[in-house]
């Protein structure tokens, strides 16, 4: 087992890998920039090293300043969190180079199902259902045009190096791919200096539903059923929530083994997440893979009772896992909570938190390193928090995280609260009769 983990990760994930780490006997590290001085993660590390100035492309993504962090304090493992370079390959590479254990995917895992094209062509040849679209990247606009007529309108335009929503068009109809194809093109160079599309048939109605699975160096996968990210604004999700009001016991199955059927075939290591689309026919699509801990990754743990952080570390460390699939035994909901504006078109809204009041009780978890008098950056992610509430059954989650909102308090800033709040009365939600194209006619009612 390892003695010493870097958390090459900042908030609130970089404060949950400490607590298990403290709980296994393990030491850690916190990296922090100059922004983060103040923050939980570095005050409850054993002990922390400033990787530089705010800018993440000068700190937390700097892999030379990180592995000589690690270096300096003879760390002999790394938890990269979610994002920065949790999913980077180069990094992973880097830390096997200098003898260091990256806890997550191997280079070669990271290089196969991070491009969304090859991570495609994979996961066909495993068998797994994917969504009717290109094979590999498009080499121009006439096969584009080509491949849209083949599989019928509606089509997606989508980067290969995409995320976070940029470098993607729905295109309805003919007339309009030429528009979205170049604009398409321009974002995704943008935003990740290349171009690359690919094309996919639009599911209609879908439903964004993902398989947590864990895999083990001895090629043995299992999964831990589902979460429904469907409630999204711009491709960001916004609350999850286990079991999923769409599933039945019979799609749940097939879904499981689809996943699993994935990370075996790929001989996956570690905690990841196969992603799927779901049409309102129940059809379901493989989508993508992330091969890293998902923000969400509470609620699973809430309903199986299962440390995922933990497996992580375990497996990381060469412990064979059961190989026992798990199914949820309650139900539970996270919601995102981010400094930004609801009333405002959730614009960021950094600066100190002046009052701070956590809900607690029964079934209610909060991940947070947020504290009363702490000053949140503008250089990071917007979200502060996860509160998760966990019940017997779904009427009961809804009416905790009712109870949860309104006992959270946090003043001088904005925050989301407030949308989540009215979330929980929104007839469509409380009915579980949501789609990824929930929040388009969502409208924040105006403040009392």
């Amino acid at each position: 087992m390892f003695k010493k983990i870097l958390i090459a990760n900042r908030g609130e994930i970089a404060l949950r890998v400490i607590r298990t780490c403290r709980e296994m006997g393990i030491k850690t590290v916190a990296v922090y920039s100059t922004a983060d001085a103040e923050s939980l993660h570095v005050k409850f590390a054993d002990e922390a090293v400033c990787i530089g100035p705010p800018p993440s492309n000068l700190s937390y993504l700097k892999i030379s300043n990180i592995i000589a962090a690690a270096e300096i304090t003879n760390a002999d493992a790394i938890h990269p969190g979610y994002g920065f370079l949790s999913e980077n390959a180069k990094f992973s590479k880097i830390c096997q180079e200098h003898g260091i254990k990256f806890i997550g995917a191997s280079p070669e895992m990271i290089d196969k199902m991070g491009d969304k094209a090859s991570a495609k062509a994979t996961m066909k040849a495993a068998g797994v259902p994917c969504v009717p679209g290109s094979d590999g990247l498009l080499e121009s606009f006439e096969q584009t045009q080509q491949l849209a007529k083949e599989f019928g309108y509606p089509v997606m335009l989508k980067a290969t190096a995409g995320g976070g929503g940029k470098g993607m068009r729905a295109v309805w109809k003919e007339d309009e791919l030429l528009k979205a194809w170049e604009s398409a093109r321009q974002e995704a160079a943008a935003s990740f200096g290349n171009d690359g599309m690919y094309m996919e048939k639009l599911i209609e109605e879908p439903r964004h539903i993902e398989i947590q699975v864990v895999g083990d160096s001895f090629g043995k996968a299992c999964h831990l059923s589902e979460r429904d990210c469907s409630v999204q604004r711009r491709h960001q999700k916004l609350t999850e929530e286990t079991p999923s009001p769409f599933m039945t016991d019979e799609l749940r199955q097939q879904m499981g083994d689809a996943a699993v059927k994935a990370a075996e075939f790929i001989k996956y290591e570690g905690a990841g997440t196969v992603e799927f689309l779901v049409d309102k026919h129940r059809n379901f699509y493989f989508m993508e893979m992330n091969t890293r801990i998902q923000v969400e990754h509470p609620i699973t743990e809430q309903v199986i009772d299962y440390d995922l952080i933990r497996e992580q570390i375990l497996v990381a460390a060469g412990v064979p896992i059961s190989g026992k699939n798990y199914l949820p035994q309650l139900h539970s909901i996270e919601c995102r909570i981010n400094a930004e504006d609801p009333y405002n078109d959730f614009r960021p809204s950094p600066g100190k938190i002046t009052t701070l009041h956590m809900p607690g009780g029964h079934g209610v978890r909060l991940d947070t390193h947020v504290y009363s008098g702490y000053t949140i950056p503008p250089n990071y992610d917007s979200m502060i928090a996860k509160l998760i509430t966990t019940a017997q059954t779904r009427e009961e989650a809804i009416n905790k995280m009712k109870r949860a909102l309104d006992e959270f308090v946090i003043e001088g800033i904005k925050t989301t609260i407030p949308f989540h709040r009215q979330l929980m009365d929104e007839p469509d939600y409380v009915a579980g009769n949501y789609t990824t194209k929930f929040m388009e006619s969502f409208k924040m009612k105006d403040p009392a």
